[in-house]
């Protein structure tokens, strides 16, 4: 059997985007990736997806109660908003050369515009 030397899942989304959603009960709406779940194919987005989670009174919360918290969805179902149109677009990658050294960068197919700085 060959050796892999790169086995790391390469994901579109990466935490800080800006994503659209693109089905669900939140179709359409935007929201910021907090956290890639890059082993389970899912995102947690900011807002998006809310599950009310009920907590029992601790130090922090005396009251307890029920608690709105967001859930990731699958990777499929959102896709990153071009910096340049503000419109979906889905992601490439090329290798740009920096100092002789190159390194690999994502860009957004529709305008071409870098989204990793």
């Amino acid at each position: 059997m060959p050796r892999r030397f790169n086995t790391q899942k390469k994901l579109n989304v990466k935490k800080g985007d800006e994503v659209k959603i693109l089905a669900g009960s939140n179709k359409g709406d935007t929201g910021r990736v907090l956290m890639v779940y890059p082993d389970k194919d899912r995102v947690l987005v900011e807002g998006i997806n809310l599950k009310t989670h009920h907590t029992k009174p601790s130090q922090d919360n005396p009251q307890g109660g029920r608690l709105k918290k967001e859930a990731p969805i699958h990777i499929s179902n959102v896709m990153v908003i071009d910096p340049t149109t503000n419109e979906p677009s889905r992601i490439g990658r090329k290798r740009i050369e920096e100092n002789g050294n190159g390194r690999w960068v994502r860009y957004a197919k529709a305008s071409g515009e870098i989204l990793d700085k």
